[in-house]
Formats: structure tokens, C-alpha cells, sequence
């Protein structure tokens, strides 16, 4: 996915990160799969995160909420 096909919200994201792409959470330490990117709220503090990246572990598992500063690239396999 290049950067001229997303939405204007996204335009300052690094194209490695898109919806279907592997990344590391580095405070977790895992790898997973990128589900969505836009709004969400941090469950814990209610605060509501503009540009929110919501993971998945590859293979299916329980979704958790990233901003979308927080992740990196994933290695190559």
C-alpha cells in the first residue's frame, strides 16, 4: 500500500504500517497482525487515541489497542 491510497488520516503513518501488516509491539515483545488503524479508546484511561492501531496475534487470539508510535516493523521472516 502506498501512501497516495490512504486516507488523509493516514498519510503521516510510515508505509510499512497498514491493516494486514506484521509488526513488533515492543512493550509486549510480540509480533502480530495489524486488524485496524483509525480512533479508539484506551480501555484503561478512556482516553480516546486519534490514530489508534489495533494487533492481533498471528494465528487468532485476544485484540489489543497500540498507538500507532508505539509499533515497528516487523523482521523479516
Amino acid at each position: 500500500m502506498t501512501t497516495a491510497h490512504r486516507p488523509p488520516s493516514h498519510q503521516s503513518l510510515p508505509a510499512w504500517l497498514y491493516e494486514g501488516a506484521r509488526v513488533l509491539d515492543p512493550e509486549k515483545d510480540r509480533e502480530a497482525i495489524v486488524q485496524f488503524i483509525g480512533p479508539g479508546e484506551d480501555p484503561e484511561t478512556r482516553r480516546i487515541v486519534p490514530c489508534a492501531v489495533f494487533l492481533r496475534p498471528e494465528g487468532g487470539g485476544m485484540e489489543w489497542i497500540v498507538s500507532s508510535g508505539a509499533v515497528r516493523e516487523a523482521e523479516g521472516r
